[in-house]
C-alpha cells in the first residue's frame, strides 16, 4: 500500500491558563458535566501553570517520527485542542496528500482508546469534504515488543531511584485509566481490561518481576456508576496497612506524562505514599522516546508491506484493527457508546 504522509493524532491539552476552561468544555461537550466538576479539574491544570505537557511531548514525537520516516511528511492534530485534527487534515489536503497512516496516541481498544479516534478521523474527513485524503488508522500496539521494552526499562530506572535497602522489596504497581464497567463489558469481550492485563504481564516479566499489582486511576462520573477497580489510591492504602515500605508505580495505560499522570500519580498518590512512610518511584511513560518512533515505523511497514504484525504472544481475541481479527479499527464489534472520562 502506498502512503504519502503520517498523521499523529492525539487528545490535546491547554497551553496557558486562559485555555484550560475552554479545553475542558471541548472535552465534555454534550455530557452535562456540572460546572463545579469542571472547576475542580481545572485546578489540576492550573497547578501546573495551566499548561498540559501533552502538546509539547507530541511535537517532540512528531520530530522523532520525521527523523525515523524521512520519506514521509508528518502532521499533528488533536481531538480537543489546537491544532485541531480538522484543521490538520485540511492542511494535508492543501499539500496534496492522498493517503496517510494515522498513529493515535493510545495503545488500547474500546471506545476512548480506539473507536473515538476513528470517529475523529471520520469527522475530520467529512469537514474537509471530497478533497480529504484517505486516512488509515494504524493498529493497536499494547503488545508490541518495543512498547513492552520501553516500559520495562522505565521500571528499572524508577527502581534505581529508591533507597538501596528498599529496592528489592519494592512493590510494583501498574496503573491504567479506569473506565465504566459497562463500557468494558460491552459485547462480552472485556477488551480493554484484558489488553491491559496482558500488557502488564508482558512488561512485568520483561522487567524481571514475577509478582505485581494492576490497578486503575483517574475515574470520574457519578459514584453510583461502577468503574474498573481497585483504584490506585485505595490500593496504596492497603499496601501501607500491609507494611510495604516502597512502591514503584508504572502508568502503563498512558503513552505520555500528561496531566493525569502528573496530578494523579506525581501529586496525589505520591503525597499519599509519603504520608504513609512509603518510598515512592514512578516509571516514566514513552513520551517522545526514539523507540516509539521506531514502533510507529514498524506499524507503517506492516501496512505498506502487508507483513505479519510484531506482537508478543497472548490469548486470542485481544485485538481489533489492522492485522487483527480481519476488521478495520472502528468496526462494530469494538465500538462502545460510552462517554470518555473527564481528564
Amino acid at each position: 500500500m502506498d502512503l504519502d504522509a503520517v498523521l499523529l493524532l492525539s487528545f490535546g491539552g491547554p497551553e496557558g491558563p486562559e485555555q484550560v476552561r475552554p479545553f475542558l468544555e471541548n472535552v465534555t461537550r454534550g455530557r452535562n458535566i456540572p460546572a463545579e466538576r469542571l472547576d475542580a479539574v481545572a485546578q489540576h491544570y492550573l497547578h501546573f501553570g495551566g499548561v498540559s505537557p501533552i502538546n509539547a511531548i507530541n511535537r517532540a514525537l512528531a520530530d522523532a517520527l520525521r527523523a525515523e520516516l524521512p520519506e514521509l511528511p508528518v502532521y499533528f492534530g488533536n481531538r480537543n485542542w489546537e491544532p485541531f485534527v480538522e484543521d490538520t487534515v485540511a492542511a494535508m489536503a492543501d499539500d496534496g496528500v492522498r493517503r496517510a497512516a494515522v498513529f493515535a496516541t493510545s495503545a488500547w481498544g474500546g471506545y476512548s482508546g480506539c473507536d473515538q479516534y476513528s470517529q475523529d478521523i471520520a469527522r475530520a474527513r467529512a469537514a474537509v469534504g471530497e478533497r480529504a485524503p484517505e486516512l488509515i488508522k494504524l493498529r493497536q500496539y499494547f503488545d508490541h515488543p518495543l512498547f513492552v521494552a520501553m516500559f520495562a526499562e522505565a521500571i528499572g530506572a524508577a527502581a534505581a531511584t529508591l533507597p538501596a535497602g528498599l529496592r528489592d522489596a519494592a512493590r510494583l504497581v501498574f496503573t491504567a485509566h479506569s473506565i465504566p464497567v459497562a463500557a468494558d463489558e460491552r459485547y462480552g469481550r472485556r477488551l480493554y481490561s484484558r489488553q491491559v492485563a496482558h500488557a502488564t504481564a508482558l512488561v512485568a516479566a520483561a522487567a524481571g518481576y514475577t509478582d505485581y499489582d494492576q490497578v486503575w486511576q483517574s475515574r470520574s462520573g457519578p459514584p453510583q456508576v461502577p468503574w474498573l477497580e481497585p483504584d490506585v489510591e485505595a490500593h496504596i492504602a492497603v499496601l501501607a496497612e500491609s507494611g510495604i515500605r516502597a512502591v514503584i508505580v508504572c502508568p502503563i495505560g498512558f503513552l505520555s506524562d500528561n496531566i493525569e499522570v502528573l496530578w494523579d500519580l506525581d501529586t496525589e498518590v505520591q503525597e499519599q505514599a509519603q504520608a504513609a512512610g512509603i518510598a515512592y518511584a514512578r516509571a516514566v511513560t514513552p513520551n517522545a522516546n526514539p523507540r516509539l518512533a521506531r514502533l510507529v515505523r514498524g506499524l507503517i511497514d506492516e501496512l505498506r508491506d502487508g507483513g505479519a504484525p510484531q506482537r508478543l504472544a497472548g490469548p486470542a481475541g485481544l485485538g481489533c484493527g489492522f492485522g487483527v481479527d480481519g476488521a478495520p479499527c472502528g468496526a462494530a464489534h469494538c465500538a462502545v457508546d460510552v462517554a470518555p472520562p473527564v481528564r
